[in-house]
């Protein structure tokens, strides 16, 4: 199998490239092919006649993208939509790494494929806009939800807490935000996954369980044993641009449709403390 990885700079893409063994792989950063520039889009698959493209470029930061709209639905809803294009000119099967934003946040159980969208946020409206005309494009499509992503090799929320707790003897993390943190070494062998079984459709996977982003600062501090103490608060003391659903939980029926079973996030968190820790000593 030939892969083309868009993204393969970006957090997730590092991951992919790593993880992804026994095929042929090929990994595009925006330097490469910036997913903006239809042209050289289409000359990268044009050249590399991927049976699978895995569409993980976006901008992603989420409060970013309020102040930049337009910035945001040119990558994150044209950008892709213009790789669609591509994808179908090529024959080639797509997988698009959409998020949890794409929710309103007021469900209190896990959010299934089929619950509609209605995200709160700028960045929120342009994944869920891609999703809808992708679908448009490539009936087949792979559209592939996760959430509260986190890995080694950029900036994410554990290395940020760890990073805060060097010099603060205490830390104010919000408990009234619950979801699904996601290792980008479970998440790309499950990329592997569905792409071999030729996925289609709306797939949400995430590592398994459940915490707020204190529980999720708690497990770090506790995995360190390190002295800071970590209070909880709430969202409306650390005002943000982009507003941030309460609960976003995914639920992982449809990834279990196609056998992928994902670690618990907390087996995941001290494995990635083992990667950042090995990569630091390096």
């Amino acid at each position: 199998m030939r892969v083309a990885i868009f993204g393969a700079t970006g957090l997730l893409g590092k991951a992919l490239m790593q993880e992804w063994k026994g095929d042929e792989v090929v990994g595009l950063g925006s330097a490469d092919a910036d997913i903006r520039d239809e042209q050289r889009v289409v000359n990268a698959v044009a050249q590399i006649r991927p049976d699978w493209i895995v569409l993980a470029a976006a901008f992603t930061d989420v409060d970013g993208c309020e102040s930049n709209a337009e910035r945001a639905f040119a990558v994150n809803r044209d950008g892709a939509l213009i790789v669609a294009k591509a994808a179908k000119q090529f024959a080639s099967k797509l997988l698009f790494v959409s998020t949890d934003y794409v929710f309103d946040g007021k469900k209190t159980e896990p959010y299934e494929t089929t619950d509609p969208r209605a995200p709160r946020s700028v960045y929120g409206k342009s994944k869920a806009d891609a999703e809808v005309q992708l679908l448009e494009i490539l009936p087949e499509v792979c559209i592939m939800r996760t959430s509260w992503i986190f890995g080694v090799g950029g900036k994410c929320f554990p290395d940020t807490i760890l990073k805060l707790a060097e010099n603060r003897s205490e830390l104010d993390v919000v408990n009234d935000q619950c979801g699904c943190p996601t290792y980008t070494v479970d998440l790309s062998r499950a990329i592997l996954q569905l792409c071999r079984a030729n996925a289609k459709g709306i797939v949400h996977v995430t590592n398994s369980g459940e915490c707020t982003w204190y529980d999720f600062a708690l497990e770090i501090i506790a995995a360190r044993e390190l002295p800071t103490v970590v209070r909880p608060t709430t969202s409306d003391k650390f005002v943000r641009p982009a507003e941030r659903p309460k609960y976003s939980v995914l639920s992982s029926a449809s990834a279990h449709q196609y056998r992928v079973d994902m670690p618990g996030w907390r087996d995941a968190l001290h494995r990635y403390l083992a990667e950042r820790e090995a990569n630091t000593v390096k």
